[in-house]
C-alpha cells in the first residue's frame, strides 16, 4: 500500500525542496477511514453502461435517485432508478430518451431533488423532471430544451448556492449561464480558446475554476465573464480541478512533463507557480479528484483503476497528507458521491461513492467509514454542512450578491428533500441574444458525429408550447 507513493519534487513559491511522499503519521481522526463495498443485493445489477470514452462519470445521485447513461442505439438515453430499488434492472426498465445524441454529462438539482440536467451531443441542454417513485415508462419529453451552443455539449454544473442557475460547456469553447426561471442563457464566458474539460466553483459561487485543452488553468468571475487568474502549465497537462472549499486554494489533477500522473495545489489568488506538485504513478488514466469540505478529505480514483486514494488537506505544508487506499479489483468507469444529507450517520460514514463496474453492468455503493465504538452522534465528524435550500433567486445572483450555502445539522440524520418545485418559463423569446451577441447568428454547419443525423438547428424550446426557434423560423415566429 506504501509503495505506490514515490519520492518527488515540491515546487514552491520561495524555491523547491526534495521531499518523500511516504506517509507522515500525524495525528488524525481520519487515520483510520476505510471503504465498505455494499453487498451485492444492495448494488444495481444488469446495467448497460454507457462505453461512450468521454471523460465524465456517466453518474448523478442523491437522496433518492441514481442515474446513469447507458448505452443505446437511435440517440442517448440514461436510466434513473429509485435508491431502494435494489438488485437486478430488467432489460426492459424505463429510460429517459429524448435526446437525438449521446448524452455526455447528467447533474441532479441540489435544491430540488426530482430534477435532473442532461446534455449530448445533439447539441443541447435539457431539463427533466421524474415523477415520484421513479419512471413507469420511457420518457420522451423534457420540460425544458435549450439550445444554444454550436457543438455537443460536454458539461453540465448547477449552481451550488442559487436555484435554477445552470452552467453549461461546449465544443464550441462556450460556457453559457442558464437561468431556467425564463428558460434562456443570461450570460457567455468566451474566454477559452479549446474544449473545456472541468468546471469547478467556489463555496459561494463567486468564482468559477476551468481546466482547458489549451493547457490553461483559469479563475473566473462567471457574471462578467472576467478572468481573474490564469495558469499557462506548460510543462504538465492539467485535467480536473477542485476548489477546497473555503481554504483559497485549488486542486488539480493532470500528466507530467514525464507521463506521469500527478497533482498540484495552488493558491487561488496567485497561480504563477504550484505551492506543491506531486507525482502519484505511472498510470495512464484520468485521476479524479474528490472533495469534502466539512472533514478536509480529499479522495483520487483513477478512471481504470481499482483504487481510491484519500488524503487530508491541512493549511500548512506539505498541504496534503496521505490516509489510506481503498482497493478493489474491479476497475471504475465513473463515480457518482451521494450528497452529505443522505450519509447514514449512525454509521459514521462520511463519504460514499457509486462506483460504476462497466464489465460487470454494475454499481456498486462503497460507503468511507470512520470506525467509532459509541453509537451516539459524532459531532466532530458531521459539521454544519451545505443543505437542500438555495441561499439565492436567480435574480439576485446575477444582479452581484454573493451568499454562502445555507447549513444544515445532520443531527437527525436528515433524510428530507427540498419543497421548491421546478416551474416551467411562462414565456417564448424569438431569439438567442447573450451579452449582446446572437448565439444563432453564423452557425457553422455540424458533422453527424458531432450531433446526429437528426438534430434541430440551435434554438431554445421551452416547456410551454413546446416550439423550437431557430434562425429557420425567426420570420413565421414574429407573425405568431
Amino acid at each position: 500500500m506504501r509503495d505506490l507513493h514515490k519520492s518527488s519534487v515540491l515546487g514552491s513559491k520561495h524555491g523547491s525542496l526534495q521531499m518523500s511522499w511516504r506517509p507522515q503519521y500525524r495525528s488524525s481522526k481520519f487515520r483510520n477511514v476505510y471503504g465498505k463495498v455494499a453487498s451485492r443485493e444492495h448494488c444495481f445489477d444488469g446495467i448497460p453502461i454507457t462505453k461512450n470514452v468521454h471523460d465524465n462519470h456517466f453518474c448523478a445521485v442523491n437522496t433518492r435517485f441514481l442515474a446513469i447513461v447507458t448505452e443505446s442505439a437511435g440517440g442517448g438515453s440514461f436510466l434513473v432508478i429509485p435508491l431502494e430499488r435494489t438488485g437486478r434492472i430488467e432489460p426492459n426498465y424505463p429510460k429517459v430518451c429524448g435526446h437525438q445524441g449521446n448524452v455526455l454529462d447528467i447533474k441532479w438539482n441540489p435544491f430540488i431533488e426530482n430534477v435532473i440536467a442532461s446534455c449530448s451531443e445533439d447539441a443541447s441542454v435539457r431539463i427533466w423532471e421524474i415523477p415520484e417513485g421513479g419512471l413507469k415508462k420511457n420518457m420522451t419529453e423534457a420540460v425544458l430544451e435549450l439550445y444554444g451552443h454550436s457543438r455537443r455539449v460536454g458539461l453540465v454544473e448547477w449552481h451550488p448556492t442559487t436555484n435554477n442557475i445552470l452552467f453549461s460547456a461546449g465544443y464550441d469553447y462556450k460556457v453559457l449561464i442558464w437561468n431556467l426561471d425564463i428558460g434562456e442563457p443570461v450570460k457567455m464566458i468566451d474566454c477559452h480558446t479549446d474544449v473545456i474539460l472541468c468546471m469547478s466553483f467556489n463555496t459561494d459561487g463567486s468564482l468559477l475554476a476551468t481546466t482547458c485543452k489549451d493547457k490553461k488553468l483559469r479563475v473566473v468571475e462567471p457574471r462578467s465573464g472576467r478572468v481573474l487568474q490564469e495558469a499557462s502549465c506548460k510543462n504538465h497537462r492539467v485535467n480536473r480541478v477542485v476548489f477546497l472549499g473555503s481554504t483559497k486554494r485549488l486542486l488539480t489533477t493532470g500528466v507530467s512533463r514525464w507521463n506521469t500522473r500527478q497533482i498540484a495545489l495552488w493558491d487561488q489568488e496567485d497561480l504563477s507557480m504550484p505551492l506543491i506538485e506531486e507525482e502519484i504513478d505511472g498510470l495512464s488514466g484520468l485521476l479524479f479528484p474528490f472533495y469534502d469540505a466539512d472533514t478536509h478529505m480529499l479522495y483520487l480514483a483513477g478512471k481504470g483503476d481499482g483504487n481510491i486514494r484519500y488524503y487530508e488537506i491541512g493549511s500548512e505544508k506539505p498541504y496534503v497528507s496521505y490516509l489510506m487506499e481503498f482497493r478493489s479489483p474491479a476497475p471504475q468507469k465513473g463515480l457518482g458521491v451521494m450528497p452529505k444529507h443522505g450519509l447514514d450517520v449512525s454509521a459514521c460514514e462520511v463519504f460514499r461513492f457509486y462506483k460504476l463496474v462497466t464489465l460487470k453492468g454494475l454499481i456498486e455503493p462503497i460507503s468511507m467509514i470512520v470506525p467509532r465504538r459509541s453509537e451516539t452522534y459524532q459531532e466532530d465528524i458531521y459539521p454544519m454542512t451545505p443543505g437542500t435550500e438555495p441561499a439565492l433567486t436567480p435574480d439576485e445572483w446575477l444582479s452581484g450578491m454573493n451568499r454562502d450555502p445555507i447549513l444544515m445539522s445532520l443531527k437527525e440524520g436528515s433524510k428530507k428533500t427540498s419543497k421548491l418545485v421546478f416551474k416551467t418559463p411562462a414565456r417564448e423569446k424569438k431569439s438567442v441574444v447573450v451579452n449582446g451577441i446572437d448565439l444563432l447568428e453564423n452557425v457553422p454547419p455540424r458533422t453527424e458525429n458531432e450531433v446526429g443525423q437528426h438534430s434541430p438547428r440551435p434554438g431554445v424550446e421551452l416547456g410551454v408550447g413546446r416550439r423550437e426557434w431557430s434562425l429557420a423560423t425567426a420570420q413565421e415566429a414574429t407573425a405568431l
